[in-house]
């Protein structure tokens, strides 16, 4: 029961209404035919139906029925334009958004769901990556990244640093918190991936007080300073440590007559190593940080016998590494590519359009589509994970992408009262008709 109250889509939506409704309408009073909740949420239901022109759509369908899905399934009382829309979305600040992250994540917790996510008790693995969402050769802002071509043209761009719950053996992820990657204090020096981590890993700890996270992420962050501002906000860490980026941290443990070091065979035949070394310096430097290092490596072979191939993956990590534990830690820290396979790779490539240019704006605009694009990412990750209805469905599709082609073709020619009403239309049609543009459930004989 505590599932279906607290992370049923009309429940998520009727809180993410609850907190749109409270923010400042920054125009002019008499430019406001459109409140700020209908402008958000509208937008909110583009991305969630992965359909740019649904506002076409519905309000084709408010002319011949009074009625419109926007209105039953996500409280929008009149439809704005689109530039109605983005005018809206430009001026409300993206910090906005954090509060309706948090209120997500705590029901998931409230309703025990994020326990499967634990790698170890009371430790959760968060991945941070960066993934950019906007570009243009012509439209910029002074915030926009710039990358100069050859033949001296620029592309402008914008980017995002974006935390999420994963592990190892769970298809869904859980965005948490994103951190725009963008140029603000005025100098030519542009920001990066590793200052938006020394931002972005103090907010997770502001936010989530009581969670446990090990932060995970690539190359970029196993250095001092993003591992400082790791364990100062008492979180744990698995990072990427490539031997061409650490030199000084593979020559001391060249220096060792062997590491500690695990062996197995797996089912395909492939030789495992794990090794492992404990409290050994990260770099050279004065005051150096001690980290602890493991690594992975799979050998191949051919029918033959002969070896095929070898490859070797290595991290650091602040947790104290041992032959009980190692495989653990590789699995926990290989989840990283989780939040490129399965977040942005799906946001890009599977309906979502994230790189889709929906508009650069000149405050908020192009991250606020962004955050109502990840927004409705996550309604679908949690009806993926806790809606028996929504799997059911989606087993039925047998893909994603069929799936939402039907839920837009069914919102497109009728109007349904709720989200979970038309869950069930889909599952079993045979019991419901359409009258006069609406679906109602046939009377039993």
């Amino acid at each position: 029961m505590k599932v279906k109250k607290y992370l049923s889509f009309t429940a998520l939506r009727k809180m993410i209404s609850g907190q749109v409704r409270s923010w400042t309408d920054h125009r002019r009073e008499n430019s406001t035919d459109h409140s700020v909740h209908d402008a958000v949420m509208s937008g909110l239901a583009c991305m969630f139906f992965q359909e740019p022109s649904l506002l076409q759509f519905q309000r084709s369908m408010e002319e011949r029925t009074h009625q419109n899905n926007l209105r039953t399934l996500f409280e929008v009382q009149d439809i704005p334009s689109s530039n109605t829309m983005k005018e809206v979305l430009d001026n409300q600040d993206t910090q906005l958004f954090i509060p309706i992250g948090k209120e997500i994540v705590q029901r998931l917790q409230r309703s025990n769901q994020l326990n499967q996510f634990n790698l170890m008790p009371g430790w959760t693995v968060c991945s941070i990556d960066a993934t950019q969402y906007h570009s243009s050769k012509s439209i910029h802002c002074e915030q926009c990244l710039t990358k100069q071509h050859e033949d001296n043209s620029i592309t402008y761009y914008h980017s995002a640093l974006q935390a999420a719950l994963m592990h190892p053996d769970i298809k869904q992820v859980i965005p948490v918190m994103a951190e725009p990657i963008q140029n603000r204090d005025g100098t030519n020096k542009q920001d990066c991936e590793t200052n938006a981590g020394k931002r972005l890993i103090p907010q997770l700890r502001q936010q989530f007080p009581r969670m446990g996270l090990i932060i995970t992420g690539d190359d970029l962050f196993s250095r001092q300073p993003t591992i400082e501002t790791v364990l100062e906000n008492k979180f744990h860490y698995f990072f990427v440590a490539k031997p061409t980026s650490h030199h000084y941290l593979m020559e001391w443990l060249d220096a060792y007559d062997s590491l500690y070091e695990l062996r197995d065979v797996d089912d395909k035949g492939r030789t495992i190593i794990y090794q492992w070394m404990n409290d050994v310096p990260l770099h050279g430097g004065k005051n150096a940080i001690h980290v602890n290092y493991f690594c992975k490596t799979v050998i191949s072979f051919n029918p033959d016998g002969t070896q095929k191939s070898c490859r070797t993956s290595s991290w650091v990590t602040d947790l104290n590494v041992s032959a009980r534990n190692v495989a653990l830690f590789v699995s926990g820290a290989k989840t990283r590519w989780k939040i490129e396979n399965e977040c942005f790779n799906t946001l890009k490539n599977q309906g979502y359009q994230l790189a889709h240019n929906y508009g650069h704006g000149e405050n908020y605009l192009s991250f606020n589509f962004y955050q109502l694009t990840l927004l409705a990412f996550t309604l679908h990750q949690i009806s993926e994970l806790c809606d028996i209805a929504f799997k059911a469905c989606r087993k039925k599709a047998g893909s994603k992408r069929n799936l939402w082609e039907k839920f837009r073709t069914f919102i497109d020619i009728a109007i349904f009262q709720t989200w979970e009403q038309l869950l069930r239309y889909y599952l079993n049609r045979d019991e419901y008709n359409i009258i006069d543009g609406f679906v109602i459930e046939r009377s039993p004989p």
